[in-house]
């Protein structure tokens, strides 16, 4: 199930954000829960930061944010991540495949995202969901302890 994301999910969504295996391929480096908080605030009051449910317990989140303008009919997926508990589950496929629904009804025909060039799982789940690569940011990423930076990836997947 899916909801907006509020002010209760902070520890579920800390969690699940700075696990070892989620951190590198989202937007911010390990740090503590107090120094979170104010990202995490900054997501909830966007009003497009959604957590993903089951069975009571939060499995994971994705942000699905639109353009203003001339591209209102565009949303970027982005701090999409699973409780890598959970991990296998098709928990990532059925939230996906409900955002893409659901954007899909309020008028969207075209979602893009960006993914890291050394996050290969992640690009071959995109890609098998119709995500097609667009460009390549290059030294786009750079994370806290490593010497090289990281190339990005666009993807983006048309609605009819």
């Amino acid at each position: 199930m899916r909801r907006l994301a509020e002010p209760r999910d902070l520890e579920a969504v800390f969690t699940i954000y700075m696990h070892e295996k989620v951190v590198p391929f989202l937007g911010y480096d390990p740090m503590p829960l107090d120094d979170f908080r104010p990202i995490f605030e900054e997501l909830v009051a966007s009003r497009s930061f959604h957590v993903y449910e089951v069975d009571g317990r939060i499995a994971g989140f994705y942000r699905a944010a639109r353009y203003p303008g001339r591209v209102r009919h565009v949303a970027c997926f982005g701090t999409l991540a699973v409780d890598p508990a959970l991990h296998g589950r098709g928990i990532a496929q059925a939230m996906v495949a409900d955002a893409i629904e659901r954007l899909r009804a309020e008028g969207v025909k075209r979602i893009e995202l960006y993914a890291e060039a050394d996050n290969a799982a992640g690009l071959r789940f995109y890609e098998k969901l119709g995500f097609e690569r667009e460009g390549i940011l290059r030294k786009f990423y750079k994370r806290a302890g490593e010497a090289d930076y990281v190339d990005d990836h666009l993807l983006a997947l048309l609605l009819d």
